[in-house]
C-alpha cells in the first residue's frame, strides 16, 4: 500500500487515520513536504519544515487518486510536486487551498490536474464538501475511509472552469498576505 511506503519514509505526520476501503486506501492527517533535519544517530528527524495541512487523500495501489490539503505558502507547491508527483497518474486530482495565491487556477503536472484555490483559513474537509454541495447527511453511517471515497467520487464529477497554466506560471502568482490575529492579547 502506498501509505505504508509513505509511513516508512516518515512522510505521514499528525495522522488521523490510514485505512483500506475496498481496493483503495484513504488517509487523513498531514503530508510531509519538507523534512526536518536528522536529529540523532538513529536517523530520527526533527519536526518537518513544511507540511500539507489537513490532508485528505485516496490511493489505489501505488498511485494517488486524489489529494486535498491546505498550505500557507505557495512556495511549498514545487517541493510537493517533486515529492508526490511521481505517484500521480493522468487521472489524479489535486485540490490545494493556498493562503498566498492571487487567484484560483489549474496546473497540469505529469498529466494530473492540480487546482489551486485561495483561502485565508478554513477546514479542508468542509471546503471540499462545499465545492460539491455535500452536507453531513451525505456521509451518514459511513466509516472514515468510506467518507473519503464518497467525497472523492463527488469531486470527480466537478469540472472547474479556471485558467490552466504551467507550474512555473503558478509559482509567479504568490502575493503578500497579512493575517489578522485573534484571541487574547
Amino acid at each position: 500500500m502506498l501509505y505504508d511506503r509513505y509511513e516508512q519514509n516518515q512522510l505521514l505526520f499528525n495522522m488521523n487515520f490510514k485505512e483500506a476501503v475496498g481496493d483503495k486506501a484513504a488517509y487523513r492527517g498531514e503530508l510531509v513536504v519538507i523534512e526536518g533535519e536528522v536529529a540523532d544517530a538513529q536517523g530520527r528527524r526533527m519536526a518537518p519544515k513544511g507540511v500539507l495541512k489537513q490532508s485528505v487523500s485516496l490511493a489505489s495501489g501505488d498511485k494517488l487518486v486524489f489529494v486535498g490539503g491546505f498550505t500557507d505558502k505557495l512556495e511549498l507547491l514545487e517541493p510537493f510536486v517533486a515529492k508526490y508527483g511521481p505517484d500521480f497518474t493522468p487521472a489524479t486530482s489535486v485540490i490545494l487551498f493556498v493562503v498566498n495565491i492571487a487567484k484560483p487556477v489549474l496546473v497540469d503536472v505529469n498529466g494530473a490536474t492540480i487546482e489551486l484555490i485561495p483561502l485565508m483559513d478554513g477546514m479542508v474537509w468542509n471546503e471540499l464538501a462545499d465545492l460539491i454541495g455535500y452536507e453531513k447527511e451525505d456521509f451518514k453511517g459511513q466509516t472514515a475511509a468510506e467518507k473519503v471515497v464518497t467525497l472523492v467520487d463527488g469531486l470527480a464529477k466537478r469540472k472547474p472552469k479556471l485558467d490552466k497554466i504551467s507550474l512555473a506560471e503558478a509559482m509567479g502568482l504568490g502575493i503578500e498576505v497579512k493575517r489578522e490575529t485573534r484571541g487574547a492579547i
